[in-house]
């Protein structure tokens, strides 16, 4: 595999979560990223889960800048594996721009993954780096089970679920693409770096995603994500 990047933002406050069910004796409470899934941070999990397949992957990590003390004695107790720290912006997009600023220069490309995120497997981050290679960018999604409707004012009215895909990642870019994305880009209210990129006219290619990839943002997800982990 050529050299990759690796950007895990993880600047947020994680407001949805709630604080209680999170709180240690520190303060202020630990942040979801930090929640323990088998007795390690769920972002440590993410860092681990990327070195198995990348060894020597250049992995940079956003996060508030005063949570860095407290990651800094997280991955001393846990044995994190190396990874680059720097300042989360306010918005996730910032994230992201800051932490490429801090990429070595010579990835050829580059994966962003949500914190969140802790059970992201082998199969998923080769696939999505192979999608990659083949195509320049790769977007991992999964078909929706629910009934899904739009919001039109106080009505709403159903869609084809048949069409629509739920979207996770790892999103995978070319580096050139990713850096140019980000440098002419617009604004910086985007969800996911797919619609960033696309923002500027690249096409990005759709790969199939894993039910289990689950994202943590409900206090249910994490009790969901530890029971899948403990599987």
């Amino acid at each position: 595999m050529k050299k990759i990047g690796v950007i895990i933002p993880a600047g947020g406050a994680g407001t949805r979560m709630g604080s209680g069910s999170l709180k240690n004796s520190t303060t202020p409470p630990t942040l979801k990223q930090f929640a323990p899934l088998g007795g390690v941070p769920m972002l440590a999990r993410v860092i681990e889960g990327f070195r198995r397949v990348a060894a020597g992957a250049d992995i940079v990590v956003a996060l508030p800048a005063d949570r860095f003390d407290e990651w800094a004695r997280l991955c001393m107790e846990h044995d994190v594996p190396p990874h680059k720290v720097c300042e989360g912006g306010a918005t996730r997009f910032l994230s992201v721009q800051g932490a490429l600023a801090d990429l070595d220069a010579d990835c050829e490309y580059i994966a962003v993954h949500d914190a969140a995120r802790p059970l992201v497997s082998t199969e998923l981050i080769l696939r999505t780096f192979e999608t990659a290679r083949r195509h320049g960018s790769a977007i991992p999604v999964v078909a929706l089970t629910d009934s899904v409707r739009r919001l039109n004012g106080d009505s709403s009215y159903p869609e084809d679920r048949a069409v629509l895909r739920g979207v996770q990642t790892p999103q995978v870019f070319r580096a050139d693409i990713l850096r140019a994305a980000y440098e002419k880009a617009a604004g910086d209210g985007f969800t996911d770096d797919a619609t960033v990129v696309e923002s500027v006219g690249y096409t990005v290619m759709l790969c199939e995603g894993e039910r289990r990839n689950i994202k943590v943002t409900e206090p249910d997800d994490l009790i969901f994500a530890r029971s899948l982990f403990e599987r």
